[in-house]
């Protein structure tokens, strides 16, 4: 598997992140339009796509949350890629690049109806924290940090 860092204009990325948009189209329901407006792939300058065999089949990135912390984003893998370890890899990259620009936090947002992304974070060693800014008000949202330790 190769990782590569890239940023929102990557074509494969965009690939991606439209199957993820039709995944969450049916689990988000109702409240898929709140959520998505908060989606813009236009901000986002810390892309990381996972490759098998030359292959787009996971991504991630992060933005910006404030001066210490990011926020994760748009992580997702190709459902037939799924159980091999592609989505752990990716995150360890995102923060492992979080680390090299000096951020000290990752938080994110899931929802509560994604039950593998809630485990994935958990066994992750993300904690779930109170919930933030336009997901302060979203019972279906969970929200998690994890703290960076510098090396």
């Amino acid at each position: 598997m190769d990782l590569v860092r890239t940023n929102s204009e990557n074509n494969d990325f965009v690939y991606l992140v439209k199957q993820l948009d039709s995944y969450l189209k049916i689990t988000d329901g109702e409240e898929h339009d709140f959520y998505n407006q908060y989606n813009n792939i236009d901000v986002l300058q810390h892309v990381i796509v996972a490759y098998i065999d030359n292959k787009p089949v996971g991504c991630g990135a992060f933005k910006e949350f404030h001066t210490s912390s990011v926020e994760i984003k748009r992580m997702f893998t190709k459902p037939d890629a799924r159980g091999n370890g592609i989505a752990g890899k990716i995150l360890q990259e995102l923060e492992n690049w979080a680390k090299e620009l000096q951020y000290k936090t990752c938080i994110l947002e899931t929802g509560i109806r994604q039950v593998e992304a809630v485990s994935f974070y958990k066994k992750s060693k993300y904690k779930i924290i109170s919930n933030y800014g336009q997901y302060v008000a979203m019972e279906n949202s969970l929200c998690f940090e994890k703290e960076l330790i510098q090396q």
